[in-house]
């Protein structure tokens, strides 16, 4: 593997209240572009000292945005947007040289971020109270929301822009401040957004921007009094973690955790439909996405034939540099995970699953993996268990209504769930029954920036974006007032 550093790649930087601090001589650790295995560049770790600095920065600045009337933080997270929206030919092209997502990809997830931008700042004015009479003599009760205080914000690499967007932009549209911290494959495309932030207006110490040891940095910020508030990304056993240290100091959290998404398909469907965009969704990001479909429960009758229609599609994908124009599909965002799959698509074949296609690495250079299809998976293979987060859609066929939802609440994880079907009273009992924090029903637009994203059992609590995702970071006062 080259240790050269890439000709058009900076090398990411630490925001420490208000400074970039480059790589220098700190101790450092690689940035590998997936694709070719090369190293791009390198991003700094955050000593003691610069955490310290950080959160003395997120509380002084909290002292004085808390007061910035919504109207004015609206103007300049929209200012941060409009920033983005100039900047997304090079703000997505770190996103696929950091993580391998064809570029067309990186483009809409630049624009769905700046989208999600312009809602918070508009949202922000929203943050009513209320005034309740009271009952005896001349006394009313008031209701306000204030913001929680200064914040810690964690998240994957798998949408580097639009994690670090969602992050911070709901934070300072509430009026709170951030220590945020974004996952270390994908660092400059998440610096990218704080950059647009900080030219925006934002003020010194209001954002801060770390990388390290994710175990270490994530001890050492929730340690501390100054935070009052986590909001993290990732996988289940993780967000576990962080809100058992959250505990000790009794902090607010919102968990966006992992799923197992369950795909219903009927008889009844639009079948070409279905399958469509199913495919397309499946293999979005290299599967690398938390509300991915993956569990295909088809009925019977239909069953073959959806299993013929989803290989040809997903053979038809092409696999390649997420750079070059007509690359379907990237690679997986490093070895470990493309050994994970290797591994779980190894199990699930000694079990007795078919192959359908793929179950193999491309190449020698970089972290291809074969889009895979899986039909007649037990379940005692461990993929109908575990969540692949990759390029493997696992097929079984269902009986009947009941039988479905039964199948797609069989697993502890709940945070989106899809179907397909035509009957009205279908949609009317799945949309009681399924158990998922979002339900698609004939669609997988399950996300929009006015509606609420999250789950339910292991999927994690709390919700993230929409009017819920400000909610968040808000607490709530209750002021007695006697004239």
């Amino acid at each position: 593997m080259s240790t050269g550093q890439s000709h058009d790649y900076q090398s990411a930087s630490l925001l420490i209240d208000g400074e970039w601090i480059e790589a220098s001589s700190r101790q450092t650790s690689p940035v590998i572009n997936p694709a070719t295995g090369q190293q791009l560049g390198v991003y700094p770790h955050a000593t003691a000292e610069d955490l310290d600095r950080a959160l003395e920065g997120a509380q002084r600045a909290f002292n004085s945005w808390r007061h910035v009337s919504p109207r004015e933080r609206g103007k300049i997270i929209k200012k941060a947007a409009e920033l983005m929206h100039a900047r997304q030919e090079e703000i997505a092209r770190l996103a696929t040289l950091e993580m391998g997502k064809p570029l067309a990809e990186a483009r809409l997830e630049v624009h769905f971020a700046c989208e999600e931008m312009e809602w918070f700042a508009e949202e922000s004015r929203r943050s009513y109270g209320r005034v309740i009479p009271g009952r005896i003599g001349a006394t009313r009760f008031q209701v306000v929301k204030e913001p929680v205080g200064p914040t810690a914000g964690f998240s994957a690499w798998n949408f580097p822009v639009g994690n670090a967007a969602r992050k911070l932009g709901q934070a300072l549209a509430a009026g709170c401040t951030m220590v945020y911290k974004p996952g270390e494959e994908a660092p400059t495309a998440a610096l990218a957004v704080a950059r647009c932030l900080v030219e925006a207006g934002v003020p010194a110490g209001a954002i801060s921007v770390v990388f390290g040891v994710p175990d270490t940095i994530s001890r050492y910020l929730l340690a501390s009094p100054i935070i009052r508030k986590i909001s993290f990304t990732g996988s289940v056993p993780v967000g576990k973690h962080l809100i058992k240290l959250a505990a000790d100091g009794l902090k607010r959290t919102t968990m966006e955790l992992g799923g197992h998404a369950p795909v219903l398909v009927f008889d009844d469907c639009d079948f070409d439909t279905a399958l469509e965009l199913s495919v397309q969704r499946k293999y979005r990001n290299a599967g690398q996405v938390c509300v991915s479909p993956t569990r295909f429960f088809v009925q019977e009758a239909s069953y073959q034939r959806f299993c013929e229609g989803f290989v040809a599609r997903a053979e038809k994908i092409k696999v390649g540099n997420g750079l070059e124009p007509d690359t379907g599909m990237g690679p997986l965002v490093h070895g470990r995970r493309r050994d994970a799959i290797e591994s779980l698509v190894e199990d699930a074949r000694s079990k007795g699953a078919k192959v359908l296609t793929g179950g193999k690495r491309i190449g020698n250079v970089g972290n291809f993996y074969a889009p895979t299809v899986l039909a007649d998976v037990p379940d005692s293979a461990r993929i109908m268990h575990e969540e692949p987060f990759g390029p493997v859609a696992v097929l079984n066929p269902f009986r009947d209504l009941e039988d479905g939802i039964a199948k797609a609440n069989s697993l502890p994880y709940g945070l989106a769930a899809y179907a397909f079907t035509s009957s009205a009273s279908n949609i009317a009992r799945l949309g009681d029954a399924i158990e998922a924090g979002m339900v698609g029903i004939n669609s997988f637009n399950i996300s929009m920036p006015e509606t609420p994203f999250g789950g339910v059992k292991d999927s994690g609590h709390g919700s993230e974006v929409g009017m819920e995702g400000i909610e968040a970071f808000l607490v709530t006062k209750t002021l007695s007032v006697t004239a």
